[in-house]
């Protein structure tokens, strides 16, 4: 064989599988959800992160 024999054959490889891989990961963490503020804020209740109270007087404010 010549001076690259299988092992330059399998380096090629190699690159087009991480290729994909990188393409592959890249467009995973492109999506990003659109959520609306009402979304965010029903969410931030959910965890706990706000009371209700504050839930309440920022939805209010959302509604107007």
């Amino acid at each position: 064989m010549n001076e690259y024999g299988l092992h330059g054959m399998g380096f090629g490889w190699l690159i087009l599988l991480l290729f994909i891989i990188l393409i592959v990961y890249f467009i995973n963490n492109n999506k990003r959800e659109d959520l609306s503020a009402k979304d965010i804020l029903d969410k931030r209740y959910a965890n706990g992160e706000i009371d209700e109270t504050e839930y309440k007087i920022k939805k209010a404010a959302l509604e107007k």
